[in-house]
């Protein structure tokens, strides 16, 4: 079989000899676009069965078939980090998606506070913008893109397990980290946090241009579960702040230990 270059996500089972058959967009960016033909080699992944090589076995305009022949890698699922983040201008909130899915979480949920600029998103195009991001940088999980949700309702609700990091702006330049030991008045810093290989569920939660309202905030100083943090001594704009914050959590407490 010829070497595979071109990555795809499909919905179907993988496994060996198994059939993919392939849809009409799919057929027109591997035939029409990259101009593949029968007996070309193509990876495949489905977010549930690892990475597998396959065959094109049958190659049309509307439609072609591909043959699972071998695991190329395992499924490999990120740790149990989900983004929160209030949806800005289109090309940035797209950007957001992509860099999480690119960096590993399992779940991202647009959040809707006080101050969102958006009021409404399109679920469907950010979970492909996802599922773009995984095929391009060799991921084999793809997390799930929420729809927007109130931030107010998703608190209400919180799962008592699931730490918050909060990304704080009002403790903007102050030393501030993951973990506050028992008793600390100060929350003790990035490099002095313990790298647990298990640290349990944690959510990274990022606002608006805007900031958080009032009462936003102090909901979250309520909630025993919110670890608020400094992002440094510069005010970072929400798609920067993103990406900083999920750098922090993953090399501290990720699978970038």
């Amino acid at each position: 079989m010829a070497d595979a270059k071109i990555r795809l996500f499909v919905e179907q089972p993988l496994g060996a000899g198994q059939p993919v058959p392939l849809t009409q967009e799919q057929a027109h960016y591997l035939f029409g676009v990259m101009r593949l033909g029968k007996g070309a080699g193509v990876l495949v992944f489905n977010g549930r069965d690892g990475e597998w090589r396959a065959e094109v076995a049958e190659a049309g305009k509307r439609g072609g078939l591909l043959v699972c022949a071998e695991q190329t890698a395992p499924l490999r699922v990120p740790p149990d980090l989900w983004l929160m983040f209030a949806p800005i201008k289109k090309a940035r909130t797209d950007f957001i998606v992509e860099k999480a899915a690119e960096m590993g979480v399992r779940r991202i949920l647009p959040v809707q506070t006080r101050f969102t600029n958006s009021e409404r998103i399109r679920q469907d195009r950010l979970q492909a913008h996802a599922v773009e991001a995984a095929e391009q940088c060799g991921g084999t999980f793809v997390p799930e893109v929420c729809d927007l949700v109130a931030l107010d309702r998703l608190l209400a609700d919180w799962p008592a397990e699931r730490r918050i990091m909060w990304c704080d702006e009002n403790m903007l330049g102050a030393r501030a980290g993951l973990l506050a030991g028992e008793g600390e008045t100060e929350p003790r810093g990035f490099e002095e946090a313990p790298k647990a290989p298990s640290p349990g569920p944690w959510a990274v939660l990022i606002g608006p241009e805007g900031g958080f309202a009032e009462a936003e905030q102090a909901r979250l100083r309520r909630m025993e579960q919110v670890v608020p943090v400094s992002l440094g001594p510069r005010i970072l704009r929400a798609d920067t702040a993103a990406v900083a914050a999920l750098t922090l959590w993953q090399s501290v407490l990720g699978d970038w230990v």
